[in-house]
Order: C-alpha cells, then sequence, then structure tokens
C-alpha cells in the first residue's frame, strides 16, 4: 500500500467515524446538540433527518472503500456530506453563530478531504 492510499484510507475511515458519532449523538438528543440546533434555528424535528444524511454519508464513503468500482460512490457521499456542512455553515452564518463555526468548518474539511482523494483516484 502506498502512502497516498493509506492516507486515502484513513482520512475516509476518519470522516465515516466522526460522522457516525455525530449521528449518534443528533439521534440521541445530546444536550450540545440540542442546545447548537436551537441557538441555529433548526427544528429538533429535523436532528432524525439530518442524522440519516450523516449515517448515509459514512454508509456511503465505507462502501467506496470496499471496491474499486464503487469508489464513485464514496465520491457521491464525501460531496453529500459537504452540501450538508455548507448548509450547517449557512445556518450558523444566517443566525450569526459564529463562535462555534470551528465544529462544522471541521467536518466540512473532512468530507472536502475525503471528497479530493476519492477523485484522485
Amino acid at each position: 500500500m502506498t502512502g497516498t492510499q493509506l492516507a486515502f484510507l484513513v482520512v475516509t475511515l476518519f470522516t465515516a467515524a466522526i460522522n457516525v458519532a455525530m449521528a449518534v449523538a443528533d439521534l440521541a438528543g445530546a444536550r450540545f446538540v440540542l442546545a447548537n440546533s436551537a441557538q441555529v434555528g433548526v427544528p429538533r424535528s429535523w436532528l432524525p433527518w439530518l442524522a440519516a444524511l450523516k449515517l448515509a454519508g459514512a454508509a456511503g464513503l465505507l462502501l467506496g472503500l470496499s471496491a474499486p468500482a464503487l469508489r464513485p460512490l464514496g465520491a457521491a457521499a464525501a460531496c453529500g456530506l459537504v452540501l450538508l456542512y455548507l448548509g450547517a455553515l449557512a445556518f450558523h452564518r444566517r443566525a450569526r453563530v459564529l463562535y462555534n463555526l470551528a465544529f462544522p468548518g471541521f467536518y466540512l474539511a473532512t468530507a472536502v478531504a475525503s471528497l479530493a482523494m476519492a477523485v484522485s483516484f
């Protein structure tokens, strides 16, 4: 395995893992999730749908790793996560909740890195 392949594997696995973790927090109604979503104007009823999107993105990333023929699925999943986190940043900006932009920004960066690596192979 080359260094580039290892980086692709690590970045993609990390992106999938943090999205699963955030989906679990959304579904569990973690205090920080509820507080943040209320601040930025995301209805509580959206949380299961957002969790489903994160889980679908993570599953797509993992499937994209499983076989070269499925790599486009991984790229599509990464693209979906990029759009999800761009939306999160837009909600933060619209609500002027800027003190914690680093969190959706970080998740966006991992999705962008996964997308870039998926399309480069």
